[in-house]
C-alpha cells in the first residue's frame, strides 16, 4: 500500500477557495487517485477522481464547477483546487489510491475500490 498524506485544510469563509494536496510515499504514476470527504454524523462521499494518465476526471454532482482534481506524478502528488466553497462543504478531506492504468471496470465511486487511504485534512466553510 501507498503511504498518502494529506495537508491544505484550514478554516475559510463562504465563497472562497483553497487547495488540497495530497503526497505519496512512493510512485503513483500507475494509480488512479481521488478524493473523498467525510462529514460529522454522514457518511464518508466520493468527490473527485483522476486517473493515471490525468486524461479523465470524474466529480460528484455536488462539486461539479466548483472544484478541480489534478496530478503531478513527477511530485507524486494529487491536488484539489476548491473555489465557491459553501458551508456543505465542511468535512474531513481525504485522498484515496488504486494502482490500475485501466478505466474500464473501475468503480471509482465505490471506496471499497481503493486500496490505500490517507488520514485526512479538515476543512471548514465558515458563514
Amino acid at each position: 500500500q501507498v503511504q498518502l498524506v494529506e495537508s491544505g485544510g484550514e478554516l475559510v469563509q463562504v465563497g472562497g477557495s483553497l487547495r488540497l494536496s495530497c503526497a505519496a510515499s512512493e510512485r503513483i504514476s500507475e494509480h488512479a487517485l481521488a478524493w473523498w470527504r467525510q462529514a460529522p454524523g454522514k457518511e464518508r462521499e466520493f468527490v473527485a477522481v483522476i486517473n493515471w494518465r490525468g486524461s479523465i476526471r470524474d466529480y460528484a454532482d455536488s462539486v461539479k464547477g466548483r472544484f478541480t482534481i489534478s496530478r503531478d506524478n513527477a511530485k507524486n502528488t494529487v491536488f484539489l483546487q476548491m473555489d465557491s466553497l459553501k458551508p456543505d462543504d465542511t468535512a474531513v478531506y481525504s485522498c484515496a489510491a488504486h494502482r490500475t492504468t485501466f478505466w474500464e471496470g473501475f468503480n471509482s465511486a465505490d471506496g471499497q475500490a481503493y486500496e490505500s487511504w490517507g488520514r485526512g485534512t479538515q476543512v471548514i466553510v465558515s458563514s
